[in-house]
């Protein structure tokens, strides 16, 4: 499957039900899921964002539904004849002031494990007395940029840039940071790392790398994700474009 990749001016969320399960689906679904916890007892069934609609609201105007579940919801995908809502994600581009793309790679215990794509996570559903706009998904992009690299930027200086669309019709809405310098990143990423190390708990990422093109993705081993090739394509090209 291909990548689709929306230029957004303006997000309109709508919070939604997710569709009623039969009692079978829902036993396999658990039955799936107690399994994938015996592979990877780090997995846990928390509460995460799906999205339940997405539809155009008029010109680079996008009307995305959502609904609450839990993580344990997706383990539907491998149930055959049931239908499991598409994810919810943020991640940022985190640019370079020398004009790189920062790519991380998840660490072994995580739900993919050795993969690489941007930072980010899945999308958080609000608390009570809460309400999920863009101002709090872009500040749950901040803080994905605070825990996993240590970067402290605030929610105000990120711009939605692109919205994906990819594999198992999951939603990434990307985010666009300033660009720090290298040794910065390497450095705030070092810290974060070993900040979490102290505390017993392995970093959600491993490692770091900065990428020019994405010709330069080819020399990551390990899987990638499905986004990560064309939205720093993307932001070449719109590097390209503002220098020339």
């Amino acid at each position: 499957m291909g990548i689709d990749l929306f230029d957004v001016e303006r997000l309109h969320l709508a919070e939604a039900e997710a569709p009623p399960l039969s009692p079978e689906d829902e036993s396999a679904r658990d039955r799936v899921w107690d399994m994938a916890v015996q592979a990877n007892p780090a997995l846990f069934d928390g509460p995460v964002v799906a999205c339940a609609g997405l539809g155009w609201a008029g010109p680079r105007n996008l009307r995305l539904a959502w609904a609450r579940v839990t993580y344990r919801h997706y383990a539907l995908r491998r149930v055959p004849g049931a239908t499991a809502l598409p994810s919810l994600f943020v991640n940022v581009v985190q640019p370079t002031d020398g004009g790189r793309v920062l790519a991380a790679r998840m660490s072994p215990s995580t739900a993919a494990p050795g993969r690489w794509q941007l930072p980010g996570g899945s999308v958080e559903p609000p608390r009570d007395g809460e309400v999920l706009d863009e101002a709090a998904l872009a500040g749950q992009a901040a803080r994905e940029l605070v825990e996993e690299l240590g970067i402290d930027a605030t929610p105000e200086v990120l711009r939605l840039w692109v919205i994906t669309r990819g594999e198992n019709s999951s939603i990434g809405l990307t985010y666009l940071a300033p660009a720090l310098p290298e040794a910065a990143l390497h450095e705030d990423f070092a810290a974060a790392a070993a900040a979490e190390q102290a505390q017993g708990r392995e970093p959600e990422l491993d490692e770091i790398a900065l990428v020019r093109t994405p010709y330069e993705l080819a020399g990551l081993v390990g899987p990638h994700a499905d986004y990560l090739e064309p939205v720093v394509r993307r932001y070449t090209r719109a590097s390209l474009r503002r220098n020339t």
